[in-house]
């Protein structure tokens, strides 16, 4: 009996508690993301084709998807009878992306070796039978054969898309660009008209934009012939029902044969797929296509994020730790911000909208911009201002980390440091911030981990479903803020909420996930890193 007292009063019952939750949680969060990688990993692996033919003399082709009882509540035969789900594609032939077929609609199943997997610009996937490839009216082959000569085809395809989207992203773009530019030169001119030089300015001005305007004209005319061009080439398939779709080869993107294929040939696509939806712009209301957009602008928000909070939250530790007395109002101070850190994220969403971007943005609208109004360029949402908003969001966290970083350093370093005649100042710069670092970036890396998944706040701050222009690129200034942009949060949400197609759209949702966790995982390494060098540097520290 006195073995069980001294049991408990050891405390051995709370310390197994406690490491049982821990596991328990461990295993909860190590089972999710198993979960997540196989559904998400698995997307892009190119699946067997089946042909499905049916009682009523009908066929079905496509990829199984699933397969699951049929609950008959009350009946014998209550989940004996099972269902499959088989991805049948051709959207625009069949009205849907998948179908539900019970065992006993089946007569048989087979994998026809001449089916074909098609991916295009539009409506998703095509599965059907290759049929005629064509050169305007000329047929230069037909059959299973003419995949052999497809293979070069789609690669010209691929560069006329290239040659496209340069002329379209890249001059013609920047012509326009000018063009904007003039106009509100235009415009500022039409403001100052009491300037003597507003005349001669604004008919350079409008000799620039005739300038343009030609060069326009030639670069769309050079568009026009490339579109022409590549119109010519197109590819017939045969559906499973016998209907016919005829597929512009500008919009095909991969044909491949996915019963004939062997292991490298399916990994060589899967790695292709893989890299695709890594670099390439989203398509199809962004269930299709690529997430290179939401990749730049989640890293680029939680970077100018981390820019801001970490100086803030830094400089407000130091005067709560070093200068301020203690006293009712530093405590009522701390209170506050840590009450800071359990307020709902849309109450700083809000606070963002109506502080950052309506009054400070409109502000600089108003001072800097005014040739732009009533068209606001920082009155409205942004990068910059959602980045500003997630730093309020995470600044108290930093602030607490900071603070009891700077409570850890030994007072002895900063008594020695004052006896050799050093300020307060100097001493807090050279010996107790070094010092603290480790502590410091501890909180810059749980700030950058909820910064990262935050969504609620970015909705009215600036992020959008598409941005057709990165935050950063290689037009003067080069950074700019102003833009809105796309997160991988928003992406999740919309792709799995707002999808008109919600089955095609899961594996998207799988897979940004997984991006997202690979962002957050590795910039929080990188931190961890510069930490851990730190502590080794300076060993003095607690953290």
């Amino acid at each position: 009996m006195s073995g069980l007292k001294q049991f408990f009063r050891r405390g051995d019952p709370f310390i197994w508690l406690t490491g049982s939750a821990l596991g328990t949680c461990l295993l909860l969060i190590g089972g999710l993301i198993v979960v997540i990688l196989v559904n998400g990993l698995g997307y892009f692996w190119p699946r067997p084709l089946v042909k499905a033919t049916l009682t009523d003399g009908t066929a079905v082709l496509g990829e199984l998807a699933a397969r699951e009882a049929i609950p008959d509540p009350g009946t014998p035969n209550h989940l004996k009878k099972h269902r499959v789900q088989i991805k049948v594609g051709n959207r625009e032939l069949t009205g849907a992306d998948f179908r539900w077929l019970r065992d006993d609609e089946i007569t048989a199943l087979e994998n026809p070796p001449e089916a074909v997997s098609v991916e295009r610009r539009e409506y998703g996937a095509f599965f059907g039978f290759p049929k005629v490839l064509k050169d305007g009216d000329t047929e230069l082959a037909s059959g299973f054969g003419l995949l052999a000569a497809l293979g070069p085809r789609l690669a010209q395809a691929a560069r006329d898309r290239d040659e496209i989207r340069r002329l379209e992203k890249g001059d013609i773009g920047e012509i326009n660009r000018q063009l904007e530019l003039v106009r509100l030169d235009l415009r500022g001119l039409d403001l100052r008209k009491d300037d003597p030089d507003v005349a001669e300015r604004r008919r350079e001005l409008t000799e620039k934009a005739a300038r343009a305007e030609e060069l326009y004209k030639q670069k769309q005319a050079e568009l026009q012939t490339v579109y022409e061009r590549a119109a010519r080439g197109a590819v017939v398939f045969t559906a499973v029902d016998g209907q016919e779709k005829e597929l512009r080869l500008l919009d095909v993107y991969r044909v491949y044969p996915t019963n004939a294929l062997g292991r490298f040939q399916r990994a060589r696509i899967y790695f292709g797929r893989l890299w695709g939806f890594m670099m390439d712009d989203p398509r199809e209301a962004n269930t299709e296509g690529g997430i290179f957009p939401a990749i730049f602008g989640t890293v680029m928000m939680v970077m100018i994020m981390s820019i801001a909070v970490v100086p803030f939250g830094v400089i407000a530790a130091l005067y709560l730790r070093e200068y301020a007395r203690e006293g009712v109002m530093l405590r009522v101070v701390r209170i506050a911000v840590n009450n800071l850190a359990g307020v709902p994220s849309i109450v700083y969403g809000v606070f963002g909208l109506g502080f950052f971007v309506y009054f400070v943005g409109g502000s600089i609208d108003r001072i800097f911009y005014p040739e732009r109004l009533p068209t606001p360029t920082y009155g409205t949402g942004g990068i910059l201002w959602a980045s500003m908003t997630l730093a309020l969001l995470t600044v108290p966290v930093v602030i607490v980390a900071a603070e009891e970083a700077l409570a850890a350093v030994p007072r002895s370093m900063r008594e020695a440091s004052v006896a050799v005649g050093a300020t307060k100042f100097q001493t807090i710069l050279r010996v107790v911030l070094p010092a603290a670092a480790p502590g410091i970036l501890t909180g810059m890396i749980l700030a950058m981990a909820r910064g990262a998944g935050e969504v609620a706040p970015l909705m009215i701050t600036g992020v959008v479903k598409l941005a057709p222009e990165l935050p950063l690129d290689g037009v003067f200034p080069f950074f700019h803020l102003e833009r809105k942009f796309m997160h991988l949060g928003f992406h999740v949400y919309d792709v799995g909420f707002q999808s008109p197609n919600v089955e095609a759209a899961k594996p998207m949702v799988y897979m940004t996930t997984i991006f997202l966790l690979l962002i957050i995982i590795l910039l929080n390494l990188t931190a961890i890193l510069v930490r851990n060098h730190l502590r080794k540097k300076y060993r003095t520290s607690a953290f």
